[in-house]
């Protein structure tokens, strides 16, 4: 496998968190247009149709072996119906800053994932890195973005789950991306997700009232099918190629810190001491794993 520099990994590994973290203010603003269900059918099969035909025109020496196939469609049932489906159903039972603070454990479940499934080494770098980013989250949303009350424990729960799936799609997809390639895997598990989701996400298109569903918001159906499920999405499993899993989930915590930059940046929301206190620790973590 050819080698690439760490300065140049990093590199790619940032613009992928960026174009995730956009997908909080893009996708915000479409959900209020487009109910969510809908919204996600047009996004995942947009994005299947697309990786499919780029894997067509790309071509492929090796065939995909008949097992890793179920494999493929089980990382497929595990990013959209359990993962996407999972959270954007929790989203609506809980209050509307905790699934962004569930999300913040992420790197807690890689890295665990990765001890357990992927026999990667216990690293005590990484490992502080990953704590450090979930602290400095903590502090950055901790500021109104909690509310207590057993309302929101079936939301958090189901949210909850859509974490760890993602934690599992990123674990048990890396053997089949080192055998096959970041495209091609993440092209037939969006596919067979896809499919999976069809009959219900096409109900839930066909009684949809159009109407009121301006521009704007089909803009941010085409950010996120191919800004975010194509980019970001094969950029995740073609870093796995490189770096271990473990190093990738310290990553995961600048997203909340990119998202709060944007949201000052373009909407003009205040950034407060906890902003500067949390990110300062988030990045600490982040050197640490890398240095």
């Amino acid at each position: 496998m050819e080698r690439k520099s760490v300065s140049f990994l990093i590199s790619v590994l940032l613009f992928q968190q960026l174009m995730g973290a956009l997908a909080f203010p893009i996708a915000k603003y479409g959900l209020i247009e487009i109910e969510p269900f809908t919204f996600a059918f047009y996004r995942f099969v947009a994005s299947s149709i697309v990786l499919l035909a780029i894997v067509r025109f790309r071509g492929n020496k090796r065939p995909v072996e008949k097992k890793d196939y179920l494999k493929i469609i089980g990382l497929g049932f595990l990013i959209i119906p359990l993962n996407q489906a999972a959270y954007l159903y929790g989203q609506k039972l809980t209050a509307a800053g905790h699934g962004s603070l569930l999300f913040a454990t992420v790197p807690i479940w890689i890295f665990l994932g990765a001890l357990i499934f992927l026999k990667e080494k216990f690293n005590f770098r990484p490992a502080l890195g990953v704590v450090l980013g979930l602290i400095g989250v903590i502090i950055i949303m901790a500021s109104g973005a909690i509310e207590i009350g057993t309302e929101y424990l079936l939301g958090d729960l189901i949210i909850l789950l859509a974490v760890i799936v993602w934690a599992g799609y990123t674990i048990f997809g890396k053997p089949l991306v080192l055998k096959y390639g970041a495209f091609r895997v993440t092209a037939y598990a969006l596919a067979s997700g896809s499919a999976i989701y069809f009959p219900f996400g096409l109900y839930r298109a066909l009684i949809f009232d159009y109407s009121k569903a301006p521009l704007g918001a089909w803009l941010s159906i085409l950010y996120m099918a191919f800004g975010v499920s194509i980019v970001a999405y094969v950029l995740w499993y073609w870093l796995l190629k490189y770096m271990e899993a473990t190093r990738i989930a310290v990553f995961h915590n600048i997203q909340p810190v990119i998202a709060t930059l944007v949201a000052f940046i373009f909407l003009g929301e205040p950034i407060g001491w906890s902003f500067v206190v949390g990110g300062l620790i988030v990045l600490t973590g982040v050197i640490i794993t890398e240095t």
